[in-house]
């Protein structure tokens, strides 16, 4: 008995240790794969210097598209990072500064603050921003929120990143042309002003733009061997090209003194006001960070067959974007194109991403004062290629093929992202693309089946010599019976019951996918006025999620549970014993084996 006690109080000790392990590993993710780490650091080394030279000219491009001092973009590849390594789920995701992050970011504080003139008010009310966004993505995780991003259709992203790509490259024009274009202007009022005032060119401007450009593609397209580090490459050579032109003396910007530290502790200054007038940019802007972060999480795990959960990459971008406004960084999501060559690199876990951040700040530290000396024409001809790559023209061919839904979804988030706010063609995509979902949702196929000479049961719209029973209709319902599919389901019975054809009905109902109290009030409703008719409605198959309702409100009792079969034959079974025999006599349909 002792020996016995002894055991069980082992098994429980056992069995609470572990309990204890997965909810600690659970909170800190990092603890799965340290251990690994320990025998993987050299690989994981090597991916993370191949992810800082990436990242070097997509930090400052990036910071130039958010509006804000190309320090900034440094800080974000810097921070967000490292607590997205450490709190996500991923291997191989790299988080850090995107260009529609960025563009949204610049959209939003813009309408409050000048970055030009109000650079101050502009870098604290984006620090703000990205504190708001990280704590809505950090609340959705902890709410296990995670599978709300599957609601967000393909097109919805394709038509955004499309518009964001086109608005990037737009917004960068006056670096191509060396013209004057004011501050927040629209995509129309940029257009009209690159028109208007065309024949003031700064060729020399142009002359670096789209030679830094040209470099890029062709070093990207016919020098495989540096493709991965174009960017960089033709930025470098752009500067020289540059400097060979004249310089600040023919009217080329250089981008500016760069801070050479490491990012500095301050509070976000959060006050209601700026909560009021920041909350919907920054509700796009944690939706937005999600979308792509899992999206892009997902689309690596393919390859590398690694499990993903969404509800912690949530909660490991949020965590991320809360620090990272501490840390003089702003807003910040998963980079497919450092994630994608984080992977190819060969990273085997987060730790890549660490060591990407510290190789950064010795950059930093170390070699920002060249930074300081590169073109804004040549970065300008970099980002009108970044604009470009959001373009994905092959999804948007296939979208254009496949469904006319699709197309409207996609154009309207794409015009809503040209002409209205960020936020709003978000908005507006998503609610398009939910609308045309519960539109068809609210009509499921009703079949109407009858049986071979095989007494195999077919749809009679598909096969002229099926023949049905003349006492007994037989129909199959393909979708759910909730309130938006009432009206189609309700006119059909409708019609079926006015015609007086039959008095009974089987329902074939494992198509049925769920059933709300709307539906089951009518079903309830309909089961008793056919009996009232002298016959009824009967269910075959009806799957249990389906039942859940019925069973729960008191409904199947109320239609009577000698209405419910699992199989369908056993339902015809039973019911042929209540048909009229004088009928049946007479009938020449012997479709049932009971005939």
């Amino acid at each position: 008995m002792g020996k016995n006690t002894s055991s069980e109080r082992k098994r429980y000790f056992c069995y609470e240790t572990d309990q204890s392990n997965r909810m600690l590993k659970k909170s800190l993710p990092f603890l799965n794969w340290i251990p690994i780490a320990k025998k993987t650091w050299k690989d994981d080394l090597i991916a993370g210097l191949t992810g800082t030279i990436i990242v070097i000219p997509q930090a400052v491009a990036f910071a130039i598209i958010a509006g804000l001092p190309p320090v900034y973009g440094f800080y974000t590849a810097m921070v967000t990072p490292v607590i997205a390594a450490l709190f996500g789920s991923s291997f191989h995701l790299i988080s850090g500064p995107t260009t529609a992050i960025s563009i949204v970011v610049f959209a939003t504080v813009s309408k409050f603050a000048d970055p030009v003139s109000e650079l101050d008010n502009y870098i604290t009310l984006t620090l703000v921003l990205t504190f708001m966004a990280g704590v809505i993505q950090l609340a959705m995780g902890l709410a296990r929120m995670g599978k709300l991003v599957n609601f967000v259709s393909h097109s919805v992203v394709i038509g955004f990143t499309a518009g964001a790509g086109v608005l990037i490259a737009f917004k960068q024009l006056k670096h191509v042309f060396g013209l004057e274009v004011p501050q927040g202007s629209s995509f129309y009022e940029i257009v009209k002003t690159i028109a208007l005032n065309i024949e003031e060119t700064n060729w020399y401007v142009f002359a670096v733009a789209m030679g830094t450009l040209l470099l890029a593609i062709l070093i990207r397209k016919f020098v495989k061997p540096l493709s991965r580090f174009y960017m960089l490459i033709a930025m470098v050579l752009g500067s020289l090209l540059a400097y060979f032109l004249g310089g600040e003396d023919v009217g080329i910007e250089n981008v500016g003194t760069i801070p050479s530290n490491l990012p500095p502790f301050q509070v976000p200054e959060i006050t209601l006001p700026r909560i009021r007038n920041l909350s919907s940019g920054a509700l796009t802007l944690a939706l937005l960070g999600l979308i792509e972060a899992v999206a892009i999480a997902r689309s690596i795990s393919l390859s590398s067959h690694q499990r993903i959960d969404g509800n912690q990459e949530f909660k490991g971008q949020g965590l991320s974007n809360i620090v990272a406004s501490f840390f003089s960084a702003y807003m910040g999501s998963g980079s497919f194109t450092r994630s994608g060559v984080n992977y190819q690199a060969g990273a085997k876990t987060p730790m890549s991403a660490i060591f990407a951040a510290i190789f950064l700040g010795v950059v930093l530290l170390t070699l920002s004062s060249f930074a300081s000396y590169l073109p804004k024409p040549a970065m300008g001809g970099i980002i009108l290629l970044v604009g470009y790559n959001l373009i994905d023209f092959h999804h948007i061919a296939q979208v254009f093929k496949s469904s006319g839904r699709e197309i409207i979804v996609l154009g309207t988030t794409l015009f809503g992202a040209l002409f209205f706010e960020l936020e709003t063609a978000l908005f507006a995509g998503i609610g398009l693309s939910l609308f045309f979902y519960l539109e068809k949702t609210a009509k499921p196929n009703i079949a109407v089946l009858g049986t071979t000479k095989t007494h195999r049961f077919i749809n009679i719209i598909r096969n002229s010599e099926v023949e049905e029973c003349p006492q007994l209709k037989i129909i199959r319902i393909d979708g759910s019976i909730y309130f938006g599919a009432l009206e189609v389901v309700s006119d059909f019975f409708n019609s079926l019951y006015d015609k007086g054809e039959v008095k009974n009905v089987l329902i074939v109902a494992k198509g049925i996918n769920f059933i709300d109290l709307a539906g089951a009030t009518w079903l309830e409703y309909e089961a008793q006025r056919w009996k009232d008719r002298g016959g009824g409605i009967y269910f075959s198959g009806l799957k249990i999620v389906s039942q859940e309702i019925l069973r729960k409100g008191g409904f199947r009792e109320s239609i009577g549970e000698e209405y419910f079969f699992e199989d369908k034959r056993d339902a015809i079974h039973t019911i042929f014993g209540k048909l009229d025999k004088d009928i049946c006599a007479s009938c020449k349909v012997r479709i049932f084996h009971e005939c």
